[in-house]
């Protein structure tokens, strides 16, 4: 496995003009693998946006290397590095404790009385949005750390996490029949974690957490905790 980034070019607005909607990120990972494009494989590139220090980078998570070239189509020259993500994946164990960064698509389904297949709707408040990770945290392989205050032993326990970024981008640049674009809600996460299930949380960060992860969602990050 590799993990790649790229500074996005924001500052060129000619060179980046078609990033107006997540379908053409999904396109600029997906042409960032000729080889596979040629061969007509179309392996799941989990990816994500992050902002950092005022600055836009792509991040794709690929069980090959990328080309650097295609990388870069909408990037800043310079800025594309790639490494080996399976050191990280060796170096895990049960009960380490982790800061992560999470950008995904919180949501649940109703389902009404007859109906065979529910509606697959965003989650939109910040609790409902904090308690979809909650419960999805044993099944990937940790525990969400919860801390104690020392002034106040007796007092409810508080979640080491938080929602950092809440957003709502296009995904097709066409409309829909409601005649919007079709927005997904994007939420990122941060915090710290415990894995509790090393070998689930393993298959975790390869594979993502929850829906749409062709359009930049999903896609788990972690480092030691310093």
């Amino acid at each position: 496995m590799y993990l790649s980034r790229v500074e996005i070019d924001s500052n060129n607005r000619a060179k980046t003009r078609d990033l107006t909607h997540l379908g053409a990120y999904h396109n600029w990972v997906e042409q960032s693998f000729p080889a596979e494009v040629a061969a007509g494989e179309r392996p799941r590139h989990l990816w994500r946006i992050d902002q950092l220090s005022g600055r836009r980078y792509l991040l794709v998570l690929s069980e090959e290397k990328p080309d650097a070239e295609k990388l870069v189509t909408y990037g800043v020259q310079g800025t594309v590095m790639t490494k080996s993500y399976d050191h990280l994946l060796e170096t895990l164990h049960d009960g380490q404790v982790l800061q992560f960064r999470l950008t995904a698509n919180p949501t649940h389904t109703i389902t009404k009385p007859g109906e065979r297949q529910g509606r697959v709707v965003p989650h939109i408040t910040i609790e409902q949005q904090r308690q979809w990770l909650i419960a999805r945290a044993e099944k990937s392989g940790f525990e969400l750390i919860q801390n104690i205050s020392a002034e106040n032993p007796d007092g409810q326990p508080t979640w080491s996490f938080d929602i950092v970024g809440r957003e709502w981008p296009v995904l097709h640049r066409r409309a829909d029949q409601s005649g919007n674009g079709g927005r997904l809600s994007r939420v990122t996460f941060e915090g710290l974690l415990r894995i509790s299930d090393v070998a689930a949380f393993k298959e975790t960060l390869i594979k993502g957490i929850g829906r749409e992860k062709a359009f930049g969602m999903g896609l788990m990050t972690v480092i030691p905790e310093a």
